[in-house]
């Protein structure tokens, strides 16, 4: 276990000047027990940056520190949660949280929450709340949303779309001068999932949506059927790039990077390989997916990650007051910037840089979510039904026909998954 210094060089040029929050804080004594997830060089970072600053705030504070792989993590959590529990430990938001909540190896910490952090932290509220209570906190999430040839809009005429009707005109006119409207690489089945998130979020709203990837909902439901009816409309057209299930993501960029699509529905890690292939900021674009439902407020994909006081911790008044401090508009804000993580900040107060996507996607995400913000569709549902839904939306974007039997296969597996 490492046993992180009060002091940090790296830690000095991303927190000159100090914070005002430090002298908030009350003295906090004993030993803090951290395990994180975040083991790519950036991410660590920004972890033991943040470790030490918590150190130099509470001298009498003796913080642990264990950075653990990603995907071993993964696998690790619910045996460490249940036996030698930490104080503070990372995961997601969202229902890859509920087995924690649901098993009682998270804390309630609503009691954070209370008063000013609710408000700063609202995008995300309702991903951290379960039966009326917060097991948790964000400190950064990214946009997902459209991305697109600004140049070629320009060029025909097209304005960014509002609505449901507007995207398919503008669609029209894009396949009427020889251009897909949207560029997708299937091969890997999460790019479908993006795709069905923000339909399904567009016609029914985030309740349901939640609904129906926690297994509340079934498949085979009115509901389920017109999102994919909406689809349908934009396949039938042509919309998409043809043989996209032979692409991953990156293999489907250079459609639009030559002109051969205008558009990709992506998460904001596509701008640097867009920017390296070649575009300018004055060609590429970005716009919030267009209503399709009026009655539904706009809902965004916006994967969360998070911290959590296990209910076994050993100190957590130094858990929740971690928290506390994690979720500050000055600790997320440095911690967010393009030196550090290169996201977002999750509370509303904090800043981003100068990078105008990032600048659209915290507008996006801090003033116009109403609906809520979903964690993406392999985040949001079991691992399992993930896979297979998955499987389903991309044979259903080639074989639109095979809609019942892909709907009955999916209601199918969730009655095995869920076990209904």
């Amino acid at each position: 276990m490492l046993k992180t210094l009060k002091a940090s060089v790296a830690v000095a040029g991303l927190v000159a000047g100090g914070h005002a929050f430090a002298a908030e804080h009350e003295s906090l004594s004993g030993d803090l027990v951290i395990f994180s997830d975040m083991s790519n060089p950036a991410p660590r970072a920004v972890m033991e940056g943040l470790v030490a600053e918590f150190g130099e705030m509470h001298p009498d504070l003796n913080i642990e520190l264990t950075v653990i792989d990603r995907e071993a993590y993964k696998t690790q959590i619910r045996n460490f949660l249940t036996a030698n529990a930490p104080d503070v430990a990372n995961w997601y938001a969202g229902n890859r949280m509920a087995p924690y909540v649901d098993a009682g190896l998270f804390m309630d910490v609503s009691d954070i929450w209370e008063g000013e952090m609710s408000e700063n932290l609202a995008s995300t509220k309702s991903a951290m709340t379960m039966d009326d209570k917060q097991w948790g906190v964000p400190y950064t999430y990214y946009q997902w949303g459209v991305y697109y040839r600004a140049d070629l809009y320009d060029e025909y005429g097209l304005e960014e779309p509002q609505d449901w009707e507007t995207l398919k005109s503008n669609c029209q006119t894009l396949l009427d001068n020889g251009i897909k409207c949207f560029t997708i690489g299937t091969k890997f089945l999460w790019t479908a999932g993006g795709w069905f998130d923000y339909l399904n979020m567009r016609t029914n709203g985030y309740d349901y949506h939640m609904q129906l990837t926690a297994g509340e909902i079934p498949w085979t439901d009115d509901g389920v059927r017109q999102t994919f009816a909406n689809w349908r409309e934009l396949i039938d057209m042509g919309a998409f790039v043809d043989n996209h299930t032979a692409y991953s993501w990156q293999e489907a960029l250079p459609f639009m990077v030559n002109g051969d699509a205008a558009a990709y529905l992506m998460g904001n890690f596509a701008v640097a390989p867009l920017r390296e292939a070649g575009l300018s900021d004055d060609q590429l674009d970005y716009y919030q997916f267009p209503a399709i439902n009026p009655d539904v407020e706009l809902a965004e994909d916006a994967p969360t990650d998070t911290f959590h006081v296990p209910a076994q911790a050993s100190n957590p008044e130094a858990g929740k007051a971690f928290l506390k401090y994690v979720t500050s508009p000055e600790v997320q804000t440095w911690i967010n910037a393009s030196d550090a993580l290169g996201q977002l900040p999750v509370n509303s107060q904090a800043s981003v840089g100068d990078d105008k996507f990032l600048q659209q996607g915290f507008e996006v995400l801090s003033s116009n979510a109403p609906g809520g913000v979903a964690q993406f569709f392999d985040r949001d549902a079991p691992a399992e039904m993930a896979k297979v839904a998955m499987e389903g939306f991309q044979q259903f974007m080639v074989q639109p026909d095979q809609l019942d039997n892909i709907l009955q296969r999916l209601e199918q597996a969730a009655g095995r998954i869920y076990d209904k």
